[in-house]
């Protein structure tokens, strides 16, 4: 009876120690109407407020596709700007449904901080950008310089593992945010700034007075796979938020795209049909409308599309998209099957 009592204390202890919203957040989102979801506090290309504060980038749409699966409106979505100290206890608490902002999938994100990882929208790597009249050619060449880097990312640790596996002098500047980090490389506190080589495309064109006067260095240091996560405990919330992402990359390689999608709605193929709800029984899956993928790609698009007006060839940025082609094109973007 005394080990029945302590084990009935162990459990209680464990439940009222979980996540909130464990088990709960579909339901929880459904019933809101609304998709609470967690992003950068301004990162271009990925998730920044526009002119009108309205926030735009590869993530913030993709938060919007979770927003048509769900409700048939991608407008369904709430912003919740988030910093690198922010992130993950955002998340934890439930004061987020998804996080969605640019973060690296790792072993003790999915296990210790209890994270489920919903795939990959973003492979990158960890790259540095020097001013161009420093006339530094690659990465070795950074031996007894500063480098600007943010706190409590996996930036920093790589930052720290490159210098002791080339054995390089690197003394880090550790700054709190991506604003101050930028200043301080501005102002020359640091001869060179690491982050995610997309990062620092973007800030390139979007926060530098000149960028012409830099160059971002050719070497990656690390791999980064960045994908949007959710707690731990909601299999059926991971299911959607997963296969939201899934789809819009399997829709690029069928050749389903914002333009032509009512027009293929009447397509003999049998993937394209299963696809968009003419043959039913995915949506149900789901536990959504059988329209779920047709309101995804009307309303937001395809992975490609939305990569080329956020970071691609239409965007300001201009990044090619390298890795993050589809597999067809020698790139790394392969979808499960929808079937």
């Amino acid at each position: 009876m005394i080990r029945l009592a302590q084990l009935l204390v162990i459990l209680a202890l464990a439940m009222s120690s979980a996540p909130a919203g464990a088990g709960t957040t579909f339901d929880a989102v459904k019933a809101r109407g609304q998709v609470v979801c967690g992003v950068n506090t301004g990162v271009a290309g990925f998730s920044a407020p526009d002119a009108r504060g309205v926030f735009q980038g590869l993530d913030a749409d993709f938060c919007r596709a979770i927003a048509a699966a769900l409700f048939g409106d991608a407008s369904k979505v709430r912003f919740v700007p988030t910093t690198y100290q922010t992130r993950f206890v955002a998340l934890q608490s439930g004061e987020i449904d998804v996080l969605a902002r640019n973060v690296t999938q790792t072993l003790l994100r999915d296990t210790s901080l209890g994270f489920n990882m919903a795939g990959v929208n973003f492979y990158d790597g960890q790259g540095f950008m020097v001013p161009k009249r420093a006339n530094i050619a690659n990465a070795r060449a950074l031996d007894g310089a500063t480098v600007c880097v943010l706190p409590g990312s996996t930036t920093e640790l790589n930052l720290a593992d490159f210098a002791r596996r080339e054995r390089l002098r690197i003394q880090p500047v550790v700054l709190s945010s991506m604003d101050e980090m930028t200043a301080a490389y501005q102002a020359g506190r640091c001869d060179a700034m690491t982050s995610d080589a997309s990062q620092l495309a973007a800030l390139r064109v979007s926060a530098l007075r000149d960028p012409n006067e830099h160059v971002i260095l050719p070497e990656r240091v690390s791999k980064e796979p960045l994908g949007p996560m959710v707690r731990h405990g909601d299999d059926q919330w991971l299911d959607v938020v997963a296969w939201t992402l899934r789809l819009m990359v399997e829709a690029e390689e069928v050749g389903l795209t914002r333009a032509n999608v009512d027009q293929m709605r009447t397509s003999q193929d049998p993937n394209i049909m299963r696809i968009l709800g003419v043959t039913p029984g995915f949506g149900r899956a789901l536990g959504l409308e059988e329209t779920w993928a047709y309101n995804v790609l009307k309303q937001v698009g395809n992975y490609g599309e939305v990569f080329d007006r956020t970071l691609g060839a239409g965007s300001p940025i201009g990044l090619p998209r390298g890795l993050n082609d589809l597999w067809t094109r020698g790139g790394l973007m392969y979808a499960l099957p929808l079937r």
